[in-house]
């Protein structure tokens, strides 16, 4: 995996936040959100939470604002220092490690009440990589504790197989950026994905091209390596369901 999504997120780290309209805002929101799902699903306001997917820290910076105890991890060296300056920046303790989801030894805290793992991070694993990961994370928590993940919604994407994902525009005049992907399928299940963000400054524009692979994983598939791990009370939650932004899975350590 490392040869892979290493370079892709190391290159985005420091303009991931231009993806989003606002992140600040994104970061808030996905955050309540969340807050309300997790704390329904364990009937208890403060959690331990492990983010093994964090990236620059949209879900953990958010959760770790609202009172949960937050450590994140990320396979990027430069996703885990974004995301510590930007914890410091808004003084929240949060701890950050580079580690890969699928071994997660880095991290020294076990007993967990959630591991996380959002932002269609798990698609880029294999399927003997998936079985690793999910085993990696069970071990993190603590009886009873959850896993929470999210993904894109392949069961349908697989049906439509887009190329494009249309381009969305932010920023006001002399400051704009445009924001789009480009999906080449290079199998029937799997897609390199070409991230674009053109930006402009004053009159003149430039393009910044990051490149990564997926595979489509599909909830079925996805339920079932949780299932084999010893996960119980597999369940998905879709967006208009949850308010969140992409499939959740919520799934329970015995």
């Amino acid at each position: 995996m490392t040869d892979r999504v290493l370079p892709f997120y190391d290159a985005l780290a420091e303009h991931y936040h231009l993806i989003f309209d606002d992140w600040d805002r994104s970061v808030e929101r996905q955050a309540g959100i969340l807050d309300a799902l997790l704390a329904q699903a364990l009937s208890r306001t403060r959690l331990r939470i492990l983010d093994c997917a964090c990236g620059i820290g949209t879900q953990a910076l958010g959760l770790a604002a609202r009172g949960h105890h937050v450590v994140a991890s990320d396979l990027s060296p430069a996703q885990v220092s974004r995301a510590a300056r930007e914890a410091a920046a808004r003084q929240l303790d949060m701890r950050c490690y580079v580690s890969d989801m699928c071994d997660l030894s880095q991290v020294p805290d076990t007993g967990f009440d959630v591991v996380a793992a959002f932002d269609n991070a798990l698609p880029h694993l294999s399927t003997a990589q998936l079985v690793q990961a999910v085993g990696a994370m069970a071990a993190k928590l603590r009886a009873g504790g959850l896993l929470a993940a999210s993904i894109r919604d392949y069961d349908a994407l697989l049906e439509l197989k887009p190329a494009v994902q249309e381009p969305s525009f932010f920023g006001s005049e002399g400051n704009r950026r445009i924001v789009h992907q480009v999906w080449d399928w290079t199998a029937r299940d799997r897609y390199t994905l070409h991230l674009y963000l053109t930006l402009q400054a004053a009159q003149a524009w430039s393009t910044h091209h990051f490149v990564s692979e997926y595979r489509c994983l599909q909830r079925q598939e996805l339920s079932a390596a949780l299932r084999l791990a010893g996960f119980q009370q597999v369940r998905w939650l879709m967006p208009l369901e949850s308010g969140y932004y992409q499939p959740l899975v919520l799934a329970r350590w015995p």
